[in-house]
């Protein structure tokens, strides 16, 4: 029985240590690999029977570490870490590169008339509104009208964002108003992500010690959690938004361009792909998944809870979500 694999391997963890960026980023580099969007049902299937299996002390015959590790990725890239369910497949991380190079590329590309600002903010929201609640924190269900309502108001704030930094950019150069869609996306973050994960801010998140025991829900740690998420978005797009305005600044003066404007979308949004295939895992590895904050800066009455039911514990951990 020497060959089969041991079963003290940790897969409730990153395989890399998380407490360093570089091991973070390792760690993205796998959850947000386009190709798992790619993935068929049965594969996702496999890998979750592979990992809950080994959970519960059970290994498939002939599994090697390498092939458990895969599994654990594989799953982690469609399963929700809270609640386990399989995620909606365009709110997953995998699918960011492939989506957000599409709308950014086009929200780039399309924003000199008001109609087509509104159009692809309103695309772009709708997108970011199924991701923010695809991988909210905590495993609290979310009913239909605060969805409803949630969405609204987050997409709605968003184009009158959007609109309000065009009408600014009017007065301002051209190269200028190039980063009106980088701008508004970058407020618009500010709020779809705390209006989509509103829930979270009112009922709190679960907090666990470090062994994983729930030890209540925190509104404290939601507020750390979504600061931290919005932080990574924006970071996400500003090499996305930044650096091919300024490429294609200087291109569309060339002459193959202007004799084949055609080529302005596909170029652009080729451009902003290959700036989110880094930016994606860096921005996400900016901060820990299992994110921490010291229990006293809980709710006074959470404190005393865990101070009653766990006098040891200093510090708490929670799943800030994505």
């Amino acid at each position: 029985m020497s060959g089969e694999l041991s079963l003290n391997i940790n897969i409730k963890e990153p395989r890399w240590d998380q407490g360093t960026f570089m091991g973070r980023a390792k760690h993205f580099f796998m959850v947000t690999d386009p190709r798992n969007v790619l993935l068929s049902s049965e594969t996702l299937e496999e890998a979750r029977v592979i990992v809950e299996n080994y959970r519960t002390g059970t290994v498939k015959p002939g599994l090697t570490e390498d092939e458990l590790w895969r599994a654990k990725y594989i799953y982690d890239s469609a399963f929700h870490p809270d609640t386990g369910e399989k995620m909606f497949v365009i709110g997953r991380m995998s699918a960011q590169v492939p989506m957000n190079m599409s709308i950014t590329g086009c929200m780039l590309t399309f924003y000199r008339t008001t109609p087509a600002v509104v159009f692809w903010q309103w695309v772009n929201q709708s997108f970011n509104a199924v991701v923010n609640y695809t991988n909210r924190s905590g495993d609290a269900p979310i009913t239909v009208n605060q969805l409803g309502a949630a969405y609204v108001s987050a997409t709605t704030g968003a184009v009158v964002t959007a609109l309000g930094l065009k009408s600014l950019a009017t007065r301002l150069p051209p190269i200028v108003s190039r980063f009106v869609p980088f701008a508004a996306v970058a407020a618009a973050n500010c709020i779809n992500i705390p209006f989509m994960r509103q829930r979270e801010l009112k009922y709190g998140i679960p907090v666990m010690d470090e062994n994983g025991n729930r030890l209540g829900e925190s509104a404290n740690a939601a507020k750390q959690a979504i600061v931290q998420v919005v932080v990574s978005r924006i970071g996400m797009a500003v090499p996305a938004m930044a650096i091919p305005p300024v490429i294609m600044n200087a291109l569309e003066k060339r002459a193959f361009m202007k004799r084949f404007p055609i080529l302005n979308a596909p170029v652009q949004v080729g451009l902003v792909g290959l700036c989110l295939v880094f930016a994606t895992p860096l921005c996400c590895a900016l901060f820990p998944q299992k994110s921490s904050m010291s229990v006293s800066g809980l709710e006074t009455d959470l404190q005393e809870r865990i101070r009653q039911l766990s006098p040891d514990t200093n510090t708490v951990y929670f799943n800030k979500g994505l």
